[in-house]
């Protein structure tokens, strides 16, 4: 499957709305971040050898390639990277690499709904500049959907996606259950994407506009190991977090680059193994905290990726995904 930018997701950071929200199909959730390394083979190696991750590959298109951690509740993170001089970039490409000033970084996620359609109109009719549906390159097997918008309603690039429950692009034969299963076993025992976290300077900006899109129930949060504060608002099982810098640190650090994504929070099964691997990886101690999620370690991948990976153990089910911890 080609990168989800590759259909030309011309975005841009503003955009207004009406301030009815949309009716979101409940099922809707954070599905994947598109985080740009230095080069396809250097991203690769600090997710696998530094941090544990099991990579499955992708494809080159254009002088671009694309591999991709899938996790076992289905979200992932897909990695890019440019293998050529003067690469065919789309314009969402184009742009992405122009504001992360061609360095490591990511400013695109995607949300997954099962009703695409349905949330496409009802943006359209709250007068968001939504684009047209896109598909999958091969309509005679299983694939995906997706919208996005001409111009970005959030401080970081973002569509709907949908996806057929069989559809993976390394096993495209929904029989291959095991390939499933053993492609989202990881090492350092991650197991899903539980948050995003954006940064920006205004997080206000950013809620009302989830609110406007139908992502309400936000929290007030605060993050002393990140230096930041501003809202969590939870998205089915998942959490987007809306951060500005509070005081020196990571926030900080991020946003004088440009709003950007900060980081993503991974819950793990064993979050010893997942410290131990880390630690060995950056040969350095790693210190825990309370995050949203409970007790919590930062990966320190912000020189390497560009992006904060946060570990966290599996909550439970049910479990509000905005934790009890904001202030």
């Amino acid at each position: 499957m080609k990168s989800f930018l590759t259909i030309g997701l011309m975005l841009a950071l503003s955009a207004a709305a009406p301030a009815t929200a949309a009716p979101v199909a409940p099922t809707t959730r954070l599905d994947h971040v598109l985080l740009w390394g230095r080069g396809i083979d250097e991203v690769t190696s600090i997710m696998a050898v530094k941090l544990g991750f099991q990579v499955r590959a992708g494809r080159d298109t254009g002088g671009v390639a694309n591999r991709y951690i899938r996790f076992s509740d289905t979200s992932f993170i897909e990695l890019l990277g440019v293998t050529r001089a003067n690469p065919d970039y789309d314009p969402g490409m184009k742009d992405d690499r122009i504001a992360l000033k061609e360095q490591p970084g990511a400013r695109t996620f995607g949300f997954r709904s099962s009703n695409v359609d349905a949330v496409q109109t009802s943006l359209r009719g709250l007068g968001y500049p939504v684009t047209p549906m896109f598909a999958g390159p091969d309509s005679s097997k299983p694939g995906w959907r997706l919208f996005a918008f001409d111009k970005a309603p959030l401080s970081s690039n973002t569509f709907y996606i949908d996806y057929n429950p069989a559809y993976a692009p390394d096993q495209a034969d929904p029989a291959n259950k095991d390939d499933w299963r053993v492609t989202r076993e990881h090492p350092n025992s991650a197991r899903s994407l539980s948050a995003i976290w954006l940064v920006s300077s205004d997080p206000e900006a950013d809620r009302k506009a989830l609110e406007r899109m139908g992502h309400g129930g936000a929290v007030p949060v605060s993050l002393p190991a990140l230096g930041a504060k501003g809202y969590c608002v939870p998205v089915g099982p998942t959490a987007l977090l809306t951060l500005a810098p509070d005081g020196p640190g990571a926030a900080a650090e991020t946003l004088a680059l440009g709003p950007r994504i900060l980081g993503v929070s991974l819950a793990t099964a064993d979050l010893g193994r997942a410290q131990r691997w880390v630690e060995r990886g950056y040969e350095r101690k790693l210190t825990r905290y309370a995050g949203l999620s409970g007790e919590a370690f930062l990966a320190p991948t912000q020189g390497d990726l560009g992006m904060l990976i946060e570990f966290h153990a599996v909550s439970k089910a049910g479990a509000n995904p905005c934790g009890s911890s904001g202030k």
